[in-house]
């Protein structure tokens, strides 16, 4: 909540435009395609939980061209694969948020969530302790992504 009420956000340039462009591994990438990017998320629901962002700044879906509408459905499809092969995730929540009204934390610029989903996942701690656990830090959770993503 800290990151969606500001207080951490950082000014200026959109996160999604300013994050292809940060140097390796700072900036979390974990694959680049001709039109979308996929990108560790800074604050993850789950481990792993990964983004699909146009390189274009547009905040509706309706906004993609065919092309990027193509190439984020095939990242969709990898980002499952490498997710599965490098965690075994049970399964996936995948979805965007179209506005800030719809919870969009970064509203402006298109994102779709694949948010990995094990048996058993939620705990006690979101709840009592107003945190998650991450059994890994997101630099080694790219690392692996990268290994894993075809043609890295």
């Amino acid at each position: 909540m800290t990151y969606i009420a500001g207080q951490e956000r950082p000014s200026g340039e959109c996160a999604f435009c300013r994050a292809p462009g940060l140097p390796q591994p700072d900036s979390l990438v974990v694959a680049r395609g001709t039109l979308v990017y996929a990108v560790l998320n800074l604050y993850p629901y789950n481990p792993g939980h990964l983004l699909i962002c146009p390189y274009r700044h547009v905040p509706d879906y309706t906004d993609l061209t065919v092309e990027e509408t193509a190439e984020l459905a095939a990242f969709t499809r990898t980002a499952m694969r490498v997710i599965r092969e490098t965690s075994s995730a049970h399964g996936f929540n995948i979805g965007m948020n179209q506005g800030a009204i719809a919870g969009a934390g970064i509203a402006a610029h298109l994102h779709q969530h694949v948010v990995p989903r094990w048996g058993g996942d939620a705990n006690f701690m979101p709840i009592v302790g107003r945190t998650k656990i991450l059994p890994q830090l997101l630099t080694e959770t790219r690392d692996l992504f990268v290994a894993a993503w075809p043609g890295a």
